[in-house]
């Protein structure tokens, strides 16, 4: 069974799933308990689960990394939110250098089960420093999982799934999803780490995305079957572990790649992937991989000029029948 749900109502009953199923399992952020938080994704679980298991912080990103390191060293399971991925900058010490590495410095004496939830992404008008999407920040540190749900189903399937993952899990929730509304299996729901999803399968070009462009990307292949070309649409959902054998398998019957990514172009996660197709499909490519990306500037706060950087669905048409016709 299923039931309608939003995005931030899925986020939370991940959590709820979870805090039912493991005493071990407690929750802290800001505002994350009586308020329910900034974004209305906690809604519920401090009535459940009291004071305990489900605690305001100070505002302190470095406090409430370091606390939720020192309870998993010591036996627990901490799910701990910074509120805006932005925000990981201020944190970052614990996240680049303590939590990923702990586990391996103590030869495997210590283990790490801890998840970070943080708001990630444009289309609030936050401007610069609170709409940035960072989840290449995350990817390129060795230790860390990283997760980006981009539908109600995944957000608690996958929040469940870092959850009970031995080593730390940061899920990246896109604010503009939350209140995205979507079928969301009822009782015990958990989504694979590292398992893409196929969510269209066609023959004449692979469009990979992440998070908010799995939609558009969605709805630009819609677009362009009515044209007659007929796309793949894979939502990779994690970038560590990365599903590379779905993505091979696909770009080898396609031979066309093009990935949608809301990052800044430089550095962004579609680099890594069109290096990975590159070195293993070359010989079956008919186009050069393309990347369609954020430019590299910072977030504009105007929501014209903010529309206008991140990418639209007619951008993903556009680009995507330059490549089908090389």
């Amino acid at each position: 069974m299923a039931q309608l749900m939003s995005y931030r109502e899925a986020v939370s009953a991940g959590i709820a799933q979870e805090l039912r199923r493991d005493d071990d399992v407690v929750f802290l952020g800001e505002d994350v308990a009586a308020a329910g938080g900034v974004f209305k994704a906690t809604v519920g679980l401090f009535e459940e689960f009291g004071p305990l298991r489900v605690r305001d912080t100070p505002i302190s990103e470095q406090a409430i990394l370091g606390a939720a390191m020192g309870a998993a060293m010591t036996g627990l399971k901490p799910i701990a939110e910074i509120m805006f991925s932005d925000f990981l900058a201020v944190c970052w010490d614990f996240v680049a250098n303590e939590i990923p590495k702990a586990r391996y410095m103590t030869a495997g004496q210590v283990s790490m089960p801890l998840v970070i939830r943080t708001a990630n992404g444009a289309g609030s008008r936050f401007g610069a420093q609170h709409s940035q999407s960072v989840e290449n920040w995350a990817m390129m540190i060795p230790g860390i999982k990283v997760v980006a749900p981009s539908n109600p189903a995944d957000a608690k399937g996958l929040i469940a799934a870092a959850v009970r993952d031995p080593d730390p899990v940061i899920v990246f929730e896109h604010k503009s999803l939350y209140a995205m509304k979507g079928e969301v299996p009822d009782g015990d729901h958990v989504v694979n780490l590292g398992e893409a999803n196929v969510l269209r399968k066609g023959n004449d070009v692979t469009i990979v995305a992440l998070a908010a462009m799995v939609p558009r990307a969605q709805k630009a292949a819609e677009i362009l079957s009515q044209e007659g070309i007929d796309c793949s649409v894979i939502d990779l959902r994690c970038l560590v572990p990365l599903d590379t054998k779905t993505l091979l398998e696909d770009v080898a019957r396609t031979s066309r790649l093009v990935t949608v990514e809301e990052n800044p172009q430089l550095c962004g996660w579609g680099a890594e992937i069109v290096s990975i197709i590159g070195r293993e499909c070359f010989f079956e490519l008919d186009a050069p991989p393309t990347r369609i990306t954020t430019p590299h500037i910072p977030l504009p706060a105007a929501d014209n000029l903010e529309d206008h950087v991140i990418p639209s669905v007619a951008r993903i048409v556009e680009e995507v029948r330059e490549v089908v016709q090389i």
